[in-house]
């Protein structure tokens, strides 16, 4: 493997290998807390935050491991190629040495709230790392373990708040965030498309597949929504609502969002990487803020 000569901003260049705005991500561990009704518990709170950085530094590990096996990858893809490795402003040995820091940090932190965590964090390491080194490369599979990798974080907040995680929780997480992972392979393969390539670069897929990616994506898309509406006829929704009827409004609002998304990745309008997309979509911050506000007046 081919490495250049470190060079550049190196502090800049630490934080995009860390990818540190990826670890968002992990705000997903306070959904079950939430969910409980238990946020404001102070001490549960705590555990969760503390999960949440835990979470960030192992997330940081994999995608430095994913980096440095990707690099000759990278620097072929128009826009990964700019990847601190890839474009040499950090070297092979500086990447092994923040996967190490990160690692040992995560690993000391996850301790701190016990044997079933830890398990979840060593469980998501394998898994990310597996991805790295093999899984991303067969086709199909990729996707299936993208979202077991965010189902993951559902229940480590889960373990990480002592609450129980529902399987209601989930078949939702798994519908819901399966669906965002073939968003994600959509949006790479209309790139190709366009750019008239014919395979993603260490990936499986041909734009030839784009159509039944789509077709799987909606299709999982509105399988959480589903998932939704018939948990909202279940008996275990009056345990914790006393107005539950409220809650159909974040019925509307994910098949509003799903099909909009879906919408805009059709005409080559998505970013390949659903997150950043959403997290400077404004629409996205309204139905977020309507969905808790829905929440808010079943609960009341």
């Amino acid at each position: 493997m081919e490495v250049l000569e470190p060079q550049g901003n190196r502090l800049g260049s630490i934080t995009a290998a860390l990818r540190i705005h990826q670890w968002v991500k992990n705000l997903i561990l306070l959904l079950p807390l939430a969910l409980a009704h238990q946020i404001a518990d102070p001490k549960k709170l705590f555990a969760v935050i503390l999960g949440i950085l835990a979470f960030g530094l192992i997330s940081s590990t994999s995608y430095i491991v994913n980096d440095l096996l990707d690099v000759e990858v990278d620097r072929r893809h128009p826009a990964k190629r700019e990847r601190p490795f890839a474009s040499g402003t950090l070297s092979l040995g500086q990447g092994l040495t923040l996967a190490s820091v990160c690692l040992v940090g995560a690993v000391i932190t996850a301790s701190l709230l016990g044997p079933s965590f830890l398990r979840l964090l060593i469980i998501y390491l394998a898994v990310a790392v597996g991805y790295s080194i093999s899984f991303k490369r067969v086709v199909l599979f990729d996707v299936f373990i993208l979202a077991g990798m965010y189902t993951l974080r559902v229940l480590a907040g889960g373990a990480a708040a002592s609450v129980e995680v529902s399987q209601w929780m989930l078949a939702f997480s798994m519908f819901f965030f399966l669906g965002l992972a073939f968003l994600k392979r959509y949006s790479e393969l209309r790139r190709l498309s366009s750019s008239n390539e014919q395979e993603t670069p260490g990936r499986g897929y041909k734009p030839s597949d784009g159509e039944q990616i789509r077709t799987l994506g909606v299709s999982s898309g509105f399988m959480a929504v589903l998932v939704l509406a018939l948990y909202l006829n279940s008996p275990a929704v009056v345990k914790l609502y006393t107005q539950p009827n409220f809650l159909w409004l974040s019925c509307v609002f994910l098949t509003y969002w799903t099909s909009r998304v879906w919408l805009l990745a059709y005409r080559g309008q998505m970013h390949e990487d659903p997150l950043l997309f959403a997290m400077h979509d404004r629409s996205t911050y309204l139905l977020t803020a309507a969905t808790g506000l829905a929440v808010v007046l079943a609960s009341l």
